[in-house]
């Protein structure tokens, strides 16, 4: 089962981040035909300066690879190193209604946000189902704000192998019910839009500031204090055994403590969590050389495969 997941170059890399969508992804390498692409393509839609681009292409591959994909089990490359699938893009637009992408919600709410209204924008759908049918990839993770565009993609391959033969294999999304909603520091979802983020691969005393201003109520230290509805307990379930969570609540219900002491035990406990993938992240960040030839490497064998379908549809459509 091939199941492909293009990754949002968006730089720094926040625990939100990574129990939401990284770490389950990551997972999927070992059970799966798992392809993981840089979607640099999609990300000049929101990210218009070279340097920026370059960097955050960069500094997501590092992280990512940090974190623990393997490329000897999983396809990793950037999205740019296959321009068949721009090739793929064309084609599928010629047979994409207007109507079908006038009613996509996230054109909609990126607009609504202020993002700048452009063709690259509201064709987006169209490139994410080349991504995708490229590959003849079963499987799809999506968060729910994706739906829509798996289904448009569903469609439009649909419309494809009816009026040229079956080439594509249609899809499906995979939504996880249980994937949670990690809180920032102020209580609301973890995001760099809130600016309310706890950063894996930031500095100690970065990340001790952040930690140190997660937001509680004003409970004084010889007070009994509610651990169901605290912030730096709800990201401390994130890491902890059931055993350890129960020595916390202990602490909590004591009133022997202050919420100054929780979050050294969070920063305590996100430093140990997270101290490895530091470790191999100075690695790669001090050879982009090696990281450069694990992207190639991807790439290769992604265009590989793209180039054979391609063939295909080109035979089908009457370009070959």
């Amino acid at each position: 089962m091939r199941i492909l997941s293009g990754i949002q170059p968006s730089g720094a890399m926040h625990i939100g981040n990574y129990f939401g969508m990284v770490r389950p992804m990551i997972s999927l390498q070992d059970s799966s035909d798992l392809f993981a692409f840089i979607a640099s393509y999609h990300a000049m839609t929101s990210i218009k300066e070279r340097a920026s681009l370059e960097q955050n292409i960069f500094e997501t591959a590092v992280n990512f690879l940090s974190l623990g994909l393997n490329p000897e089990q999983a396809t990793f490359y950037r999205q740019h190193d296959v321009p068949q699938v721009l090739e793929l893009y064309w084609i599928l637009s010629t047979l994409t209604p207007m109507a079908m992408l006038e009613r996509g919600h996230s054109y909609k709410d990126k607009v609504a946000k202020g993002i700048k209204s452009s063709h690259g924008l509201f064709s987006y759908p169209v490139l994410m189902a080349a991504d995708i049918l490229l590959y003849d990839s079963d499987i799809v993770p999506v968060g729910k704000d994706q739906i829509q565009h798996i289904e448009m993609c569903r469609d439009i391959a649909t419309t494809f192998n009816d009026r040229f033969g079956d080439l594509f294999t249609i899809p499906k999304a995979q939504v996880s019910q249980d994937t949670q909603t990690i809180n920032g520091t102020d209580g609301a979802k973890m995001s760099k839009s809130y600016d309310n983020t706890i950063d894996i691969f930031c500095s100690d005393k970065q990340l001790k500031k952040q930690v140190m201003s997660i937001t509680t109520d004003s409970k004084g230290l010889e007070e009994a204090k509610d651990f169901d509805n605290c912030n730096i307990y709800k990201l401390c379930e994130l890491f902890m055994s059931d055993d350890e969570l129960q020595q916390l609540q202990q602490r909590y219900i004591s009133g022997a403590e202050g919420y100054g002491h929780f979050k050294l035990t969070l920063l305590e406990t996100i430093q140990d969590n997270f101290q490895k993938f530091k470790t191999k992240r100075e690695f790669y960040i001090d050879n982009p050389d090696k990281v450069e030839q694990i992207l190639q490497a991807g790439a290769l064998k992604a265009r590989k495969i793209a180039d054979k379908k391609i063939q295909s549809i080109r035979l089908a459509v009457g370009l070959d």
